[in-house]
Parts: structure tokens; C-alpha cells; sequence
């Protein structure tokens, strides 16, 4: 009778389960730890490190504990156990010790979500004040996206686009509220561009459709550099023009000696 080899996931790369050798309970996975506040950052930072890791499954509830008795116990206790660690270990010390004795990581991640994540009324209306109040100013198009869309980042973060969670949804009622609200913060970040941009403005909201954020700016990119180089071309015109007429003018004053002749001593 032949043998069937029970492969275990834990040695598994592509697995959930597996653990590298240089994974350890000590390790950062994000820069910075969370100390109460801009917890969608750290959130968003912590998604990533874990996604990149293969490992959501244990925060997000997709991958819950085995029976005792099944092959996948013991790799889920140590993945569960690895992971509390990196999420304790990322926490400023007043808050790690508040989730210190939660038995899972996704208890421990969905108690962050309920104390840190909910969508408070100061947070929005302190966003939605930043949003007012940021110009491009002196900044450069880079720089002002950059400043405009961390506002929109967070804002997504608390304050989400709802969507479907029926079976074999067919509705694009979510797609149609995502596009309404690109096309808003379309108008948002073109409104506040500093003068200079109105023609290109102008050409890009009788588009039809709009454009996307991402072609909006990459249009404005293309327009400031086109701008440099006009300027730098101008400086170096008038900078000619203005050597130029100085040697015209110094030429004409030199002072004479009594012969006449220039005291350069060409005559």
C-alpha cells in the first residue's frame, strides 16, 4: 500500500504559514511607531509590511485557529505568536501594554481599529480644513500634489467609499461614487494652482470625460518644466543682451590721453 508524504505548509514558501529564517519576534516592520495618533498611516504602512509578508490572513480573519488536533495548529500558534510581536513591537510602550495580553493578533489589530480607526468628528473636520486651506503657493507641482493628495490619503483612510457585499453584485453604484469623487478633487487640486496655469486649466475641465488625477498632473509637469525652460532661455537672452551693451558702453567712455587715443594704448 503506497505512502502518502503530508507536506507541511510551515515549509512552504508561498504559505501563509511559513516563516523565513530571518524572521523574528524583534523585527520593525514599519519605521515609526504608533503612539495615538495618524493611525491610518500606520495602518496603511503596517497592510503593506504584512501583505508583502503573506500574512493578512491572520488580521483580517480570513485565517482562523485550527483545532488542536489538526497538521496546522502549531504553525498557526507560531505565526499568530510572530505576529502579535511585530504588531506590540510597532506600538509606543503606553499603548502595546494595553494590547499585550490579547491571545491573537487579530484580536489585537481589531481593538487598535475600534480605539484608533473609527472616523471622528474633529479628524474630518480638521482634514476638511486642511483641504481648504492648502494653495500651491511657491511650491512646485510635485510638492503641491504631494501636500493635497496626504490629505486625500487620509480622508480615505477614516471616511471610505462604502461598497457592495451582496453576492454576484452587478451594481456600479460604488465605481460611479469613486469616479464623482475623483472628478471633485479634479476641480479641488486644479482651483488652488497658482497663477500661470489658467490656459492649461481651462483646456483640461472641457475635456469630456475629465481626466484622472494621474493625467491632470502629468500634463502640469510637462507645463512647468516647459515654463523653466522659457525662463532659463529668457534669462540667457537678456544676460547676452545685457554683456552686450556693457562692453558698447565702456568701449565708448574710455577715458582718452592728450593724443587722443585710448589710454588702452590702441589708437
Amino acid at each position: 500500500m503506497a505512502t502518502t508524504n503530508i507536506v507541511d505548509p510551515s515549509q512552504v514558501p508561498t504559505s501563509p504559514y511559513y516563516l523565513h529564517p530571518s524572521d523574528n519576534p524583534g523585527m520593525k516592520l514599519v519605521s515609526l511607531q504608533f503612539d495615538g495618533t495618524g493611525f491610518g498611516d500606520w495602518k496603511r504602512s503596517m497592510m503593506m509590511s504584512l501583505s508583502a509578508k503573506n500574512k493578512t490572513g491572520f488580521i483580517d480573519g480570513t485565517i482562523v485557529k485550527p483545532p488542536d488536533t489538526d497538521i496546522l495548529s502549531k504553525p498557526w500558534e507560531r505565526c499568530n505568536s510572530m505576529l502579535s510581536s511585530w504588531l506590540v513591537g510597532s506600538l509606543d510602550p503606553n499603548i502595546s501594554r494595553s494590547v499585550l495580553y490579547f491571545p491573537t493578533a487579530r484580536e489585537i489589530w481589531l481593538n487598535l481599529e475600534e480605539r484608533y480607526g473609527q472616523a471622528s468628528g474633529t479628524s474630518l473636520y480638521s482634514l476638511q480644513e486642511s483641504l481648504h486651506e492648502i494653495r500651491q503657493g511657491t511650491d512646485s507641482i510635485s510638492a503641491y500634489f504631494t501636500k493635497i493628495k496626504m490629505i486625500w490619503d487620509q480622508l480615505d483612510a477614516i471616511d471610505s467609499i462604502p461598497t457592495c457585499e451582496c453576492n454576484n453584485c452587478t451594481s456600479t453604484i460604488t465605481q460611479k461614487l469613486v469616479k464623482s469623487r475623483e472628478n471633485r478633487r479634479l476641480t479641488e487640486f486644479l482651483m488652488k494652482l497658482a497663477s500661470g496655469y489658467e490656459i492649461l486649466r481651462g483646456n483640461m475641465l472641457l475635456m469630456n470625460p475629465l481626466p484622472s488625477i494621474s493625467h491632470a498632473y502629468r500634463l502640469l509637469l510637462q507645463e512647468e518644466n516647459h515654463k523653466k525652460l522659457t525662463q532659463s532661455s529668457q534669462s540667457h537672452d537678456e544676460s547676452m543682451a545685457f554683456a552686450a551693451n556693457r562692453r558698447g558702453f565702456d568701449n565708448k567712455f574710455k577715458p582718452r590721453n592728450n593724443y587722443g587715443n585710448n589710454t588702452d594704448g590702441k589708437g
